[in-house]
């Protein structure tokens, strides 16, 4: 099963950067196991006064299914695939990511 709730026109080619988040375990929550958490990064357009126009999404894959979510999107820069990873992994915002997508996994 692979769910998103991203419009697939969107995200139907290679991100332009990825940051894993997790990989390699066998973390369990819910009744399903998490074995990889990346974050993408699609740059759908550029402003010279504003930069780069990202769409930041989440993929969540589990042993019964892998979700991809809408993370931020919006104007925020040359670095804001690091500034989100960042600020997702320094509070418990990813704790609140995983119960997310198992949610959208369970529908």
């Amino acid at each position: 099963m692979k769910a998103s709730d991203t419009d697939p026109g969107r995200t139907n080619r290679p991100p332009d950067k990825i940051k894993v988040l997790l990989a390699g375990g066998n973390q369990q929550n819910q009744g399903f196991v998490i074995k990889k958490i990346e974050m993408r990064q699609y740059v759908e357009r550029k402003d010279r006064d504003l930069g780069d126009y990202s769409l930041l999404t989440v993929v969540v894959d589990t042993d019964r299914g892998e979700v991809e979510m809408k993370y931020d999107e919006g104007f925020r820069g040359s670095d804001a695939l690091d500034s989100a990873v960042t600020m997702l992994m320094q509070y418990t915002g990813l704790a609140s990511l995983i119960n997310r997508a198992l949610i959208e996994l369970q529908r």
